[in-house]
C-alpha cells in the first residue's frame, strides 16, 4: 500500500560503531626533571591545544578520526616549561545513515566525543607517572571547536578573495 498521507519516508537510522582505538604518536617531555626543579613548589600554567583530522578508509562506511592534543605546562613565575605532552589518538569508526552533508561535522564532533575519555585518561596517567599531579583536562566542546574552525576558514577565504 502506497504512502499517500504526505508523510516523508522514514530516514535511515544512524549507526556508529567504534572498530578500534590507538595511539598514533605520543611524547612526554619533563622539563622540570631535566633542569632539576622541584615541581612541588611551582605555580603551573597549563594550556591545552586540540586539533582534529578525519579521513575515509578504503572500506565502505569506515573512517579514521585522529584527535591531536598538545598540553603545555609552564611555571607562571619563570615561564619555564614544566612538561609537554603531545598525543595523537585515533579511532576507526563504522558510520552509516548520516547524510553526506552532515558527515563532516559528525566525524569531527561525535567521533572525538567518543574518544575523549580515553585521551583524558592517557594524559592523566602520563603526567602522574612523570612525577606531577595527574592532569585531568577539562571536557572539550567539540561542537564549539568545529564552529570556530569553520569561522576561521571563512575569514581566511574572505581575506584570500580580497587580496586576489
Amino acid at each position: 500500500m502506497a504512502e499517500g498521507n504526505g508523510a516523508a519516508p522514514a530516514a535511515e537510522p544512524v549507526k556508529m560503531q567504534v572498530l578500534g582505538q590507538f595511539i598514533r604518536d605520543m611524547s612526554f617531555e619533563n622539563g622540570a626533571a631535566q633542569r632539576g626543579l622541584n615541581s612541588s613548589n611551582v605555580q603551573p600554567d597549563t594550556q591545552v591545544a586540540v586539533s582534529l583530522d578525519a579521513r575515509k578508509r578504503s572500506v565502505e562506511n569506515q573512517y579514521e578520526v585522529i584527535t591531536k592534543f598538545r598540553v603545555t605546562s609552564k611555571n607562571k613565575e619563570t615561564d619555564e616549561t614544566l612538561f609537554l605532552v603531545e598525543l595523537d589518538y585515533g579511532g576507526i569508526f563504522h558510520v552509516e545513515g548520516v547524510p553526506e552533508d552532515q558527515l563532516h561535522p559528525f566525524l569531527l564532533i561525535e567521533c572525538p566525543r567518543m574518544l575523549f575519555p580515553f585521551v583524558r585518561r592517557i594524559i592523566s596517567d602520563v603526567t602522574r607517572d612523570g612525577g606531577f599531579p595527574p592532569l585531568n583536562i577539562d571536557t572539550v566542546d567539540f561542537l564549539a571547536l568545529y564552529r570556530a574552525e569553520l569561522a576561521r576558514r571563512m575569514e581566511a577565504q574572505k581575506v584570500e578573495q580580497a587580496t586576489a
